[in-house]
């Protein structure tokens, strides 16, 4: 970086895409669902976080429901 560069007197700005980023969520998985996404994981070379994120956004843009039938 050159010398006369100065940021000293730059004033910073708050992001205006905060809003748009990831929230921090807890989900508790089962041990199969968890080992599918790294499985895949490795083979596409993605975080296996980034791709359950990437399939449940895939489900909510399509409004993919489930078709539950609970045991009577």
């Amino acid at each position: 970086m050159r010398k006369h560069y100065d940021f000293s007197k730059m004033e910073g700005i708050k992001n205006p895409y905060v809003k748009h980023l990831k929230q921090p969520v807890t989900m508790r998985l089962d041990k199969p669902t968890i080992k599918y996404f790294k499985s895949l994981s490795e083979e596409l070379g993605i975080p296996y976080e980034s791709l359950i994120n990437l399939y449940l956004r895939d489900c909510a843009l399509r409004h993919k429901k489930l078709d539950l039938k609970w045991a009577s």
